[in-house]
């Protein structure tokens, strides 16, 4: 009885954090086990970023749907072709996504350059196209972020594993990238 009741409470748990869209392994590094810690971490990278994004990330800036303020925000993107692919890990809660659907125009510096871009929600039909770009994509900077994220030697399995969990349980973006 005490081990289905547990079950039970573990269950209701996941579920209430998965609404929220929180990703589980966010919760073992102050820095990314919260809002606000993930605000303090994209802040201090944001300097370096801007002047050279390390492959696989980027800035990308919007406009403040409220005070209509450029807003920037250090995200994982992946670039194929003319697209860059990112998720919001942060679900529906992240500011900046919420910044992007009041406003879909973006500006986004990644390794190669600047661009200005339409950002949209990935569709049905690019689906397979964004999550073997996202997922299946492995730089050097992710050993890092997964160490942050995962516990014990970051692995290129680990790695996908990760991106991939933040691709089904985060809000996939698309951003159709002008020179």
């Amino acid at each position: 009885m005490k081990d289905g009741s547990t079950s039970a409470v573990t269950d209701r748990n996941h579920a209430r954090e998965g609404a929220r869209g929180y990703v589980t392994e966010r919760k073992r590094n102050p820095f990314v086990s919260s809002l606000a810690g993930g605000r303090i971490l994209s802040a201090s990278q944001l300097p370096w970023f801007l002047v050279l994004p390390p492959r696989g990330f980027g800035v990308i800036s919007t406009r403040g749907r409220r005070t209509g303020k450029t807003r920037r925000k250090c995200v994982r993107a992946i670039r194929s072709g003319d697209k860059a692919f990112i998720v919001s890990i942060g679900g529906a809660r992240a500011s900046w996504l919420k910044n992007v659907r009041a406003n879909p125009d973006v500006r986004l510096r990644i390794r190669g350059g600047s661009f200005t871009g339409v950002a949209r929600e990935v569709r049905a039909a690019e689906m397979q196209e964004a999550l073997a770009a996202y997922c299946e994509t492995v730089n050097p900077v992710d050993y890092a972020e997964c160490a942050m994220h995962r516990p014990g030697r970051p692995t290129r399995s680990k790695i996908k594993e990760l991106h991939r969990t933040w691709f089904d349980r985060g809000i996939p973006l698309v951003v159709e990238l002008r020179q």
